[in-house]
């Protein structure tokens, strides 16, 4: 592979010598933004208390970085001691997090899959990221300069990657995506130091495994249930929790009678074995390509009277899940859409109970919530104070089209799909939950075309930040939902927001279409004494 190299001497002497341990990820976010959610629980609430709802009006734009190749960003920074790491497809930035000013850049021009990119991860002297045809690359983080990179799943058969690597301990865990056109999905722990793999776990079982009797022979092998999104950690039960996506082919069951484990799930894993500890499937034998990708956001809460260990998930089924995450017990799940009508509600064991005839059909049959589903990889937050999670949701129907054609892995054939319907565009709202209850506590709606995948960050200050539906960052009181501010970058934002600080200003940073926008509080001019001559 050969890089692109840009390296502006001056800035990368300003990186600080301290390397990022595991200890200094698990107090992530401070001043730092460690990992792709913030912190390893996926909760992204900030301890910065610089912007409030008193003074959130005054946020100015303070740099903008403009990435010449990006047509879709979706990255979310990394940050660490002043420096930000950006990327798009097959690409990464260091910018200086003050001023956006470039550090250096590394760019895989040899990638033979151009594919959006979520982000990077940081460990020990080294940052990481995927290119587009699974490729694992570690730079040096002060320099740019490749340390190595490993392949990690086979193009041919399908794979591609989008995902933001997770540094776990000593190693970095990778996804992969495809499971649209047929692959079997899983997710692999890499040795930060040397891109050696420790181990891997498929996500649809092999032939004879557990769970291989949820499928029909004939398509176990193409399953799907793929892993394009980054998980959260329980360093205290030592579990990694990962979502995964949705059954092949999409739309149509026949040929893959069952459940369809482990499609449309999360599930619990060791990080140092690699073993399953637990799993919970959502939805399942999926026809509406309703997979689980949405983050597993972890809380300490009281839920019916008995402390927990929960783990939050809005699902794009329109339920939003409470599970216990030390063992997967299902604990409640709520509606936290108003358009559901596939199911009637959630049983005692945590299974669906169907309404009949709401399946795709030849001719099209009509089902809410939307392909798009009720909520999907948009970041949600979470903040202990108010005790509210926030989650960006969809109120929309599609018809759902089904094909009993041949199902031929690789060729892009889905068994059909969800047509969105012309008199019923759909509306997006921020949404504040109340995980106790599962009761909706505000909606903040927004307007717009529906075609938005912004996501939120929190912050002790009590404001939430989060992309809306009109090309907007918005600023709303943590509390109320009250609007506080919002600026217009020109663009749709298809991206999450974090928030940081250097040198006692704090910033908040979301990617756009084709750039990287930051915000600051606005600082007066100092009056400077005229000298007249």
């Amino acid at each position: 592979m050969l890089p692109f190299f840009l390296l502006t001497t001056a800035l990368s002497a300003q990186i600080t010598e301290k390397p990022v341990t595991f200890e200094d990820i698990k107090q992530s976010p401070n001043a730092n933004w460690l990992t792709y959610a913030g912190d390893y629980k996926g909760t992204r609430h900030s301890p910065l208390t610089r912007i409030t709802p008193a003074n959130a009006g005054n946020l100015v734009p303070k740099w903008t970085f403009h990435m010449e190749t990006s047509r879709k960003l979706e990255t979310v920074p990394i940050v660490y001691g002043g420096v930000m790491y950006v990327t798009n497809s097959n690409e990464i930035h260091a910018l200086d997090a003050r001023s956006g000013r470039r550090i250096w850049s590394y760019r895989d021009d040899q990638s033979e899959i151009s594919r959006v990119n979520r982000g990077a991860a940081i460990l020990g002297d080294r940052v990481f990221f995927v290119t587009g045809d699974c490729h694992l690359i570690a730079l040096h983080r002060r320099t740019g300069a490749l340390l190595w990179q490993k392949k990690y799943a086979d193009t041919n058969k399908g794979y591609f990657a989008t995902v933001a690597p997770f540094a776990v301990k000593d190693r970095v865990i990778v996804g992969v995506g495809g499971g649209d056109t047929g692959n079997r999905g899983f997710i692999a722990a890499m040795s930060a130091s040397t891109g050696e793999e420790l181990w891997r776990l498929y996500t649809i079982p092999g032939r004879g495994e557990p769970g291989s009797e949820t499928w029909t022979d004939r398509l176990i092998d193409w399953g799907g249930a793929a892993t394009w999104l980054s998980g959260t950690y329980d360093p205290d039960l030592n579990l990694i929790y990962w979502t995964t996506g949705n059954p092949w082919p999409d739309f149509y069951g026949g040929d893959r009678k069952g459940t369809n484990l482990y499609a449309c799930a999360v599930i619990a894993v060791d990080p140092d074995t690699g073993k399953m500890k637990w799993h919970f499937q959502f939805t399942p034998h999926d026809t509406h390509d309703w997979d689980g990708q949405g983050w597993p956001v972890l809380i300490d809460t009281t839920i019916n009277g008995k402390p927990r260990k929960a783990l939050l998930h809005a699902n794009r089924n329109g339920f939003f899940y409470i599970l216990d995450r030390a063992t997967g017990e299902y604990l409640r799940a709520t509606p936290f859409v108003d358009k559901l009508d596939w199911a009637k509600g959630i049983d005692a064991k945590g299974v669906p109970i169907l309404v009949p005839g709401k399946d795709p059909t030849p001719t099209g049959n009509k089902a809410c919530p939307s392909v798009r589903g009720a909520s999907n990889w948009m970041s949600p937050s979470y903040n202990p104070a108010t005790g509210l999670f926030y989650v960006v949701t969809l109120e929309q129907c599609d018809i759902y089209v089904s094909s009993a054609k041949e199902p031929i892995p690789m060729q892009n054939f889905a068994g059909g799909g969800g047509e969105q319907i012309p008199t019923e565009p759909g509306k997006f709202y921020l949404r504040a939950l109340d995980p106790k209850t599962g009761n909706r506590v505000w909606d903040y709606p927004m307007t717009g075309p529906a075609t938005m995948w912004a996501g939120t960050v929190s912050t002790a200050g009590g404001v939430v930040f989060f992309g809306d539906d009109d090309n907007h960052l918005v600023a709303i009181d943590a509390k109320s939902g009250r609007h506080l501010w919002h600026y217009n970058m020109g663009q749709p934002v298809f991206a999450s927001p974090i928030t940081y600080e250097v040198d006692g200003r704090q910033y908040v940073t979301i990617a756009s279409q084709t750039d990287i926008f930051t915000f600051g509080l606005h600082e007066p001019l100092q009056s400077v004494p005229v000298l007249i001559r």
